[in-house]
């Protein structure tokens, strides 16, 4: 199913026309209205009247978490503050909050964006959505609540927390799709265990996970703990919000990003220059249409790549691989790059093992040293020290073959790490603390 076959499927020349025409609109715009941008592109010796093609996007500078904290809260804007109906914020937890505004068409186009996404996902009015995104400054919520009454379907506004009556409103409401982040749901499915609540028992189907990188490993932990199918969403509030590109049903290999809205890039995060296709790379996003605050070659950090290949689902917009992580999350140590997600899809494949870890990074006589705390199922945990003495070499050892970096494992008693409703907390490096 697709809410908008229309521009869905539209040719690539037809795509790439479209694109055109609404980047040189909104670089009119904001080179107008954003003194921010006019000082940029009279800085990089470029004019809007000089992009005369989508390959000229690359004359055009970045523009950069930091340059939206420095226009904290509203300089960035390209719209009257008389014409801004929602205002959203990041949680400024490494600074100044990263601040959006929304034209009622900014809402409509979030709304319908979402709504493509759902149906990617197969959902239709019919189902039940349980959103357990949180709602208020955060976009998550508010941006999947609109989507699926834009779809027709029905949406449980529950937000996070509370996890046990989340699980009872599911048994009793018959939700059918789940919208949260994969750490939250895992979280969820440990405690229904806890309750004596089979999932399999539910009405679920659907989850459509975002807002943290996972992994294919932990896909099969959901899919499998939750008895549904476990999908990938991408958003993050400075592009728009969740529905920026979403995995579909049924090709389930990379998600689509709705590129009549935005113009993705990858480029190489030291080089800036951009990577041919299917090489990993950091996203860039380009906003075409959005009023409120349209952003130029945004870099979003998110690690990636992309393919303009055709989908089995029949949609002809590009699709970004899953993310392995973020550039600015990468841990190094003793010289060697490495994601938390990469550890998480060892951690995941090994028996015993719970999808709950914690990555402690210190230096011990100059040296960086990797402790990762992972916890172990409740039949393992009682078992004789010996077989968990067992265990963490085993990891240590896969993690040294994998990654090629040496670890301590520490096995821990199940739930002893700390939940997140919300972004799960994965590593601590007390090297930026000393």
């Amino acid at each position: 199913m697709m809410f908008n076959e229309e521009f869905e499927t539209l040719p690539r020349q037809a795509l790439e026309a479209l694109q055109l025409k609404r980047l040189q609109l909104m670089l009119e715009r904001v080179y107008a209205n954003v003194p921010f941008y006019r000082t940029a592109f009279e800085g990089a010796g470029v004019r809007p009247s000089d992009i005369g093609s989508l390959q000229d996007l690359q004359r055009l500078p970045f523009t950069t978490k930091q340059n939206m904290r420095d226009s904290y809260p509203y300089a960035l804007f390209a719209a009257p503050l008389e014409d801004i109906v929602r205002i959203h914020a990041s949680s400024g937890t490494t600074g100044k909050p990263t601040v959006v505004g929304y034209t009622q068409r900014d809402i409509e186009m979030w709304s319908e964006l979402m709504a493509r996404s759902l149906a990617a996902a197969s959902a239709n009015k019919g189902d039940i959505i349980h959103n357990a995104y949180g709602y208020g400054l955060f976009t998550g919520g508010l941006g999947a609540h609109y989507g699926a009454e834009r779809l027709g379907a029905s949406v449980i506004p529950i937000s996070g927390g509370n996890t046990k009556r989340q699980i009872m409103i599911m048994q009793d409401f018959g939700s059918t799709i789940l919208t949260c982040t994969p750490s939250y749901a895992l979280f969820m499915a440990e405690e229904a265990r806890t309750e004596g609540i089979d999932f399999r028992n539910l009405k679920l189907r659907v989850g459509i996970f975002g807002a943290e990188p996972w992994s294919e490993a932990m896909r099969d932990e959901l899919e499998d703990k939750l008895n549904i199918t476990a999908l990938d969403i991408y958003g993050l509030s400075e592009i728009m919000g969740p529905g920026v590109a979403q995995e579909c049903f049924q090709g389930k290999s990379g998600l689509h990003i709705w590129e009549d809205h935005f113009i993705p890039e990858i480029i190489n995060p030291e080089t800036c220059e951009v990577v041919p296709e299917g090489t990993k790379g950091e996203l860039v996003i380009t906003t075409i249409t959005k009023q409120g605050i349209p952003l130029v070659r945004y870099r979003t950090r998110d690690i990636t790549s992309i393919t303009y290949e055709p989908c089995i689902c029949g949609r002809t917009h590009a699709r970004i691989a899953r993310l392995s992580g973020r550039s600015d999350d990468m841990i190094i140590i003793r010289g060697v790059n490495v994601f938390p997600s990469q550890i998480e899809s060892i951690l995941v494949g090994i028996e015993g093992v719970e999808p709950h870890y914690l990555l402690i990074i210190d230096r011990q006589d100059n040296l960086d040293t990797l402790e990762v705390q992972v916890e172990v199922d409740e039949h393992l945990f009682s078992d004789e020290v010996k077989v968990l003495q067992t265990l963490s070499l085993k990891i240590e050892k896969t993690i040294k073959e994998v990654l090629g970096v040496t670890s301590k494992v520490k096995l821990v008693e199940p739930r002893t790490i700390q939940r997140s409703e919300g972004k799960a907390t994965r590593v601590i490096d007390k090297r930026k603390l000393l």
